[in-house]
Order: structure tokens, then sequence, then C-alpha cells
């Protein structure tokens, strides 16, 4: 008997997140943290774990003005060094949310390894904003390439790192959001004092941010002051905004 081929690994999305608009307007597409290096598959559940909280509070706030908010199921899970693997997965969802939803702004985010992967693959051209939490960077190497960021122009970025993380180094994060910066100026950080890298220490303040920022750039909403004042100030100040104690209590529109 002739032996069957492996079926190619596809990713996929999964279902939207709430009760799927009935007219889609935009849609953020969350990318889970993941491995450095890994073949296996991800397991479903576990890897939405890291990104299903902030899917809720973003498909609840934007469901108005019609968001549809979708978590990507990666091949692997890992990294896998030049093959980029979740960052090839994140393009092919945004090809896929043009194919269901038409010409619709897209914004990519995700945590730790989907940090990295929504900025590498931000040169979309449906993609207009980013969105990294604690984002997985590798260790700046004087002999190799550094992290692109060229692809980021014309897009706007949010990046977000808790100061006492120990898994992904917040430095990193810093010095990229300056390369980013000096090509594209919509560009922004915020850093969440003695927080760690999950930043569940301040999850509610985060979450705020997070949707400040993803509805004002698919939807044109204004943003809270300390974002916009984030991204009018020039470097470091810019780049290393506190994100204040209650953030998104009051949020001014």
């Amino acid at each position: 008997m002739a032996q069957q081929a492996t079926p190619a690994r596809t990713a996929r999305l999964g279902r939207a997140i709430g009760p799927e608009p009935t007219s889609v307007s935009g849609v953020v597409l969350l990318l889970p943290g993941g491995e450095e290096v890994s073949g296996r598959r991800p397991s479903p559940l576990r890897a939405a774990v890291s990104v299903r909280g902030l899917g809720r509070r973003l498909a609840r706030a934007g469901r108005e003005e019609g968001l549809a908010t979708h978590v990507v199921h990666y091949r692997y899970r890992g990294w896998n060094g030049s093959d980029a693997h979740p960052a090839a997965d994140a393009a092919w969802a945004a090809d896929e949310a043009v194919r269901r939803y038409g010409d619709v702004p897209v914004c990519l985010a995700g945590p730790g390894m989907g940090g990295r992967a929504a900025l590498r693959a931000g040169g979309h051209e449906a993609v207009t904003s980013v969105l990294a939490l604690a984002p997985w960077l590798p260790e700046e190497d004087v002999a190799g390439t550094p992290e692109p960021v060229r692809q980021l122009a014309g897009r706007r970025v949010l990046i977000v790192h808790g100061t006492n993380d120990r898994r992904t180094d917040p430095e990193l994060s810093f010095r990229l959001a300056e390369r980013a910066k000096k090509a594209n100026r919509e560009v922004c950080r915020f850093e969440v004092h003695a927080d760690g890298h999950g930043l569940h220490q301040y999850r509610d303040e985060v979450h705020s941010l997070a949707e400040d920022f993803v509805l004002g750039t698919l939807f044109g909403r204004s943003f809270s002051r300390p974002v916009t004042d984030a991204f009018a100030a020039p470097p470091p100040l810019g780049l290393r905004m506190p994100l204040a104690a209650g953030f998104g209590r009051s949020l001014r529109r």
C-alpha cells in the first residue's frame, strides 16, 4: 500500500470572540505567546489562554463599532530561527481577514513571542496598528542583523513592558522602539512599574490602555491624554511613558 503524504500544516483563525458583528469594520488578530524553538503543534486551548482575556475586553468594547476579534492558531509552537513561523502565520491571518471581511483595518496584537510576531508582520498592507505586550526579542548581537523595524513605517505602534520582567528584557523592547521611532513617528512605549512578564499586577490598566489604542487606531476614536502625549513626546520620554495606576477609570475621549 502506498504511504499517504503527511498533510501540510496550516494556520487558522479561531472563532470570533463574542457575538460577531453583522457588519465588520475592523479586525484584531490576537497572536499568542510561544517558545523559542519547537516543531510541535500548539494546543489551541493553551495557546489562547494568554490572549483570551484581552480578546474579550476588546470584543466587548468594539462591538458597536463593528470589531471582529480572532485568535490566530499557529502551525508551530516555536519561532524557529529564520523561519519565524509565527510572523508568517500572522501575515497569513491578515490575508485571511481581508478575504473574509474585505478592505478593513487590522490590528496585530500579542504578548511575548506573539508581540514579536506582530511587530515583524506589521508591514502587511492591511495592518494599520501593532500592539506588542512584553515582546520577546532576541539579544542584540553586533555581528548579527538587528530585528527589522522599517516595515512599521505608516503604522501606529504601541509597546507595553513591565519593568520587572525576568523573561523578556524590557531594555530590548526599548531599544527596538528607539530604532522604530526614527523610521516612524507613530511609535510609543509604556512601562508598567514593578510588573512582571505577564503584566498581571496591573492587568486592568494594561487592558484599558490596549482598548484605548486599538479603538483609536481602528475606528478613529480620540486617544486618551497619556497616549496622545506618548506619541508626541520625543525619545526617550515617549518610549518610557509610565502607565499610571488606575489608568482607564476616567479615560478622556
